[in-house]
Formats: C-alpha cells, structure tokens, sequence
C-alpha cells in the first residue's frame, strides 16, 4: 500500500460491485456503499485503527461492523453463501446479544486484528456475494424489508463516522469533495418566534398515506396529542446567540441548569460546546472540517455540539425552553392551508441540494441558518431538516400502541434518553424526515447537536 494516496477509494470496490445495476435495490446498495468509500478515502492507514474515546469507533471497526449486517441476511437468505473465511463476529458486533457477546465498545481500538486489509477483503467479499444473492433470488417482501433496514443502518453508521472523524481529526481530515453554500436570494430575514396554533395533532409516522417510504418502529404508530398554542424559533439558536449566553455567565450561573447539569458542568470544567478553543487573546475558534475558524466569522451558523444540558441551560437563561417532540413535529410538519401533514417541512419531495444541508450537500458544515428559503416548513421555520439535531425536551420512550418491528434494534434504548430531530449535515438524504426520531443521552455533545427554543403563548 505505499505511495497510494489513500487506503481504499472508489476503484476498489467497482469490481465488487459489479452485476445487475439496473436492479433498483442493487443500484441502492450500490449507492450506500459508494459514499461509506467516499467517507474513507481521505484516511491513511493509521487513522483506520484509532478510537479517541469509549464513545467513538474506529473506521475500520465501522466499515467491517456495516458489512457484517449484509454478512447475516446472507447466512439467513442466500443457500449459495458460503461465509468469509474469517469470523469477525465477535469483534463486529455492537450490541446484539444473539450473535453473541459483544466486544466491548469502549475497547475497539485496543486490538490490531482483523487488519485493515482484511476488513477491506471482507467488504469486497460481501459486496461479491450480495451482487450474486441479488442476481439468483427472488425478492420476497420480508427480504426487501430486511435490505432496507441494512440500508438504514449503513446509513445511520455513515453519520457516526462523520461524528467520530471530526472526533479522530478534526480540522486535518480533508473531505474528497466540498461544496459551496446556496446563495441566499437576497430576502430579507428575522430572527423571530412563530406562534403555532394547539388542538389535537397526530404525532407519528402516517404508515397508510406514506406506506412506500422506509420509517423505523420507533417512529409508530402515529397518534393524537393534544397541544397547547406555542411559540417556537424561526430559526436554530446560533453561535452568535450562545456568544451572548457565554458572555452573560451562562457557564458559572447554577441558576440556569438543571442539578444532573450543574454538577456535570463543574466535574468537567466545561465552559463552552465541543470543540471550542481560545487563543492566546481570548478569542474563540473552532477546528473542523472547515479547517481552523473564528466563531466572530460564522456566527449565524447553527452553535453544534451541545449537550442536552447546556441547550436547556440556556432556553432557560433566554426566558424560553426546549420544544417537545410533538411541538418540534408540528411546527416542521403540519400544513395549516391543506390540514395535512408533509413528510418534509416543504413537502413530500425528497430532499435535495437546495432545500437543506445534508451528507449529499457535501458542505461539511452547517449553513447559515436562513440559506435555505425552499426548506422552510408551512409556518417559516428555517433549518429543520439538516445542518444540526435539535434536542427537545421529551423522553426517548415508546409510543402508545408501540410494536417493535426489529428485534434488538431501537427500542432497546427507550430509558435515559432524550429525542432530538431533524437531521444534520452529516445525515443522509434517506435517513432523516419529520417524524425520525434521534436519541442520545442528556451529557453527549460528539454528535452534531443544536437547538431551537420554545415558549407558552
């Protein structure tokens, strides 16, 4: 491997690939693949390896744990298959206690093996025998859904690998390809509150009217909530606005934080989000896929990497608070003029490049918060679909009626947890809408975490 530029890239894995691209779920498997390579070209071999802290992974651990997936459905499936040579299982799985005992996730970059050239056998191996699974089978509907939720995963994976690189490199990972923000059209812009009227609303994911799109569980059944009048931001809370809440002593007032908070403020000495630094003249900046950037430059950017805690702390020094699930859902999704709900703030049209900033957008940063005129939801919220997460005030718990639908998979996680929603620049286009429905624990910032406030009207 000496004197390549990079480890793996794009030519590695079109012999793997190669067959029946005009199968329509083949070409999606084709597609997901491709920007997973895309995510790793820029490594070299030693960045494959290393895991900064428990809570991240290393990208080998990543590109062999997404192959492993499609590894299982093949052994379920596929009577031709014959496995890899290798068992990568015990060090591949995450958490499903029925392939085994997991390897410890905090100790994934303590051991060398597989290798990083075994990994990227495994991945070729797999992508060979899914091509000829894909070619001899017929596409039985409880296979298709299986797919599509390996799909799903893969996809969920490629937004922890660009939370986990910024983690592993920060400013010296260089994207393949990097791509300019929209030009605003030149419209005058407020940062303001909406008010968003109450009554009943239906909170979930409407199975019968949307029932060609992929949703998880989690997201189901859709049912009545009844809402009070709200207001809610027009926009994300900014870097500019949290300056402020910096400035005002928003760190080192125990007024403003809930006591978990307080005391997880204070044990960590934390005085500002991650991956914010001063130098030598107090000045903030941040290192990140943008490179090394004064916050004073890119202050009408969504403010990222927030825990929960610190996004309540300041709803609460701004006199606000966070917006419930329902609230966040309502106000991204209902169309007041048809009385129906859009999968999409804008609609029902799948994303793209000039309607919100997603992994596809290729941007690698949020945008300014008013960027997007044509993602704007019926009431004028900006941004509620990519840039950065937002965190509610709810629970990550189960709906009412709830049915798990994969075993072992999100409903494992319904304690402790609070829902974000939305998406970021690092989601991908087919893995976030409306009623998706994030979780993380109250004191995680690694992931690309924002907020917008909300009020009682």
């Amino acid at each position: 491997m000496e004197n390549q530029k990079s480890v793996l890239n794009i030519s590695d894995i079109d012999n793997s690939l190669s067959g029946v691209d005009t199968d329509k779920i083949f070409s999606q498997f084709r597609r997901v693949r491709r920007m997973t390579i895309e995510l790793c070209e820029p490594l070299e071999i030693e960045d494959y390896v290393v895991q900064t802290e428990s809570f991240m992974s290393p990208p080998r651990w990543h590109l062999g744990h997404v192959t492993w997936f499609y590894d299982q459905l093949l052994k379920k499936y596929f009577k031709d298959y014959k496995p890899y040579k290798q068992d990568f299982s015990f060090y591949l799985n995450s958490y499903y206690q029925a392939f085994g005992k997991p390897f410890n996730k905090s100790r994934r970059g303590t051991i060398s093996r597989p290798t990083v050239k075994e990994t990227i056998e495994y991945w070729n191996y797999i992508n060979r025998e899914v091509s000829r699974f894909f070619e001899s089978a017929e596409m039985k509907l409880n296979v298709l859904k299986d797919f599509m939720l390996a799909f799903n995963h893969e996809w969920q994976h490629q937004e922890l690998m660009v939370y986990d690189l910024q983690h592993l490199l920060q400013d010296q990972y260089q994207p393949k390809s990097v791509k300019n923000v929209p030009q605003q059209n030149g419209v005058s812009h407020k940062k303001e509150m909406i008010k968003i009227p109450g009554g009943i609303f239906e909170l979930g994911f409407d199975i019968l009217r949307w029932k060609d799109q992929f949703a998880y569980d989690i997201e189901m059944p859709q049912h009545k909530v009844y809402l009070n009048d709200y207001m809610i931001d027009n926009t994300p809370v900014t870097n500019g606005d949290y300056m402020e809440f910096i400035n005002d002593g928003g760190y080192t007032n125990f007024r403003f934080w809930l006591d978990e908070g307080w005391q997880w403020v204070n044990s960590n000495k934390i005085e500002a989000p991650l991956y914010w630094e001063r130098d030598e003249n107090g000045s903030w900046f941040k290192c990140d896929f943008k490179g090394k950037r004064y916050i004073e430059n890119f202050s009408n950017e969504p403010v990222t990497n927030i825990s929960f805690f610190e996004a309540d702390a300041f709803a609460r020094w701004a006199g606000k608070r966070l917006p419930t699930e329902a609230e966040w859902e309502k106000a991204a999704s209902w169309d007041e003029d048809n009385g129906t709900k859009r999968l999409y703030p804008w609609g029902d049209d799948a994303p793209d490049e000039l309607k919100c900033n997603l992994l596809e957008s290729r941007i690698w940063a949020p945008a300014d918060v008013f960027a997007y005129e044509q993602g704007k939801s019926f009431f004028g919220c900006y941004g509620m679909i990519g840039d950065t997460w937002e965190w509610t005030g709810s629970e990550f718990v189960a709906y009412p009626g709830f049915k798990s639908g994969f075993a072992e998979y999100n409903d494992k996680w319904f304690t402790n947890q609070k829902v974000l929603r939305g998406g970021s620049f690092g989601t991908p286009k087919d893995s976030t809408r409306n009623t998706y429905r994030n979780f993380f624990k109250a004191h995680e910032r690694w992931l690309i975490s924002g907020f917008r406030c909300a009020k009682d009207a």
